[in-house]
């Protein structure tokens, strides 16, 4: 069984998956993840690259995905990709054609080797697993997100002013709707659950309700 969560930055994807994989006792599948890991094993090297220089580095590099660590040529990077600098360049990354099929391939071997997997991204259900058992589309105000990501951060010890992760927040969003490749949007299949407002239980509750129901009960 595949349960497809896709969304916005911000929705609360990461954090929702996790606990949904946990209860059905699943596997826990970050694909945002390893286009961040692409992202910081290119800001290590340095440079400008072309698609070939790219195509040549991701086929010598091995990103992994086990339990909640994300591993980079064998390192745990879990901690060095939630930087900001990290996830810009992981959105331009996202965009080129030779990392997106790279990385789906890699993406679907993952899953294909668990009898039921979690996977939240951008175009799970779209692109990834067009099949998957269960469609959500995890979505939250830009608002709501700020909010989030500022007492996250605040949490850490970083003072970030709102606005500025507002504006963040909002260019992410255009530029994962605007892209030509895998454009972040739900499909006919995909359930839409707007996390304003709501607490992770409430959030938790509602997904769980929507799969037993998938499953038919």
């Amino acid at each position: 069984m595949i349960i497809a969560i896709d969304g916005p930055a911000g929705a609360g994807k990461s954090t929702i998956a996790k606990l949904l994989a946990e209860k059905l006792d699943c596997t826990y599948i970050n694909t945002g993840a390893m286009y961040r890991a692409v992202a910081l094993k290119l800001l290590r090297i340095g440079g400008k690259f072309s698609q070939e220089d790219i195509k040549e580095i991701l086929e010598k590099t091995d990103i992994n995905l086990k339990k909640e660590k994300v591993l980079l040529d064998g390192k745990d990077i879990s901690e060095d990709i939630k930087n900001e600098k990290v996830a810009k360049l992981a959105s331009k990354v996202a965009q080129l054609p030779i990392v997106r099929q790279i990385l789906v391939e890699k993406q679907r071997k993952i899953a294909k080797k668990e009898k039921c997997a979690v996977m939240e991204g951008r175009d799970i259900g779209t692109v990834v697993f067009p099949n998957a058992t269960v469609k959500i589309f995890l979505t939250a105000s830009p608002e709501e997100r700020a909010k989030r990501r500022f007492k996250e951060l605040k949490e850490k010890g970083f003072h970030i002013p709102y606005e500025h992760l507002l504006e963040k927040i909002k260019e992410r969003d255009k530029q994962d709707m605007e892209r030509k490749i895998a454009p972040l949007k739900p499909t006919k299949e995909h359930i839409i659950v707007d996390t304003t407002g709501k607490t992770i239980d409430e959030v938790l509750d509602l997904i769980l309700k929507i799969v037993k129901d998938k499953k038919g009960g």
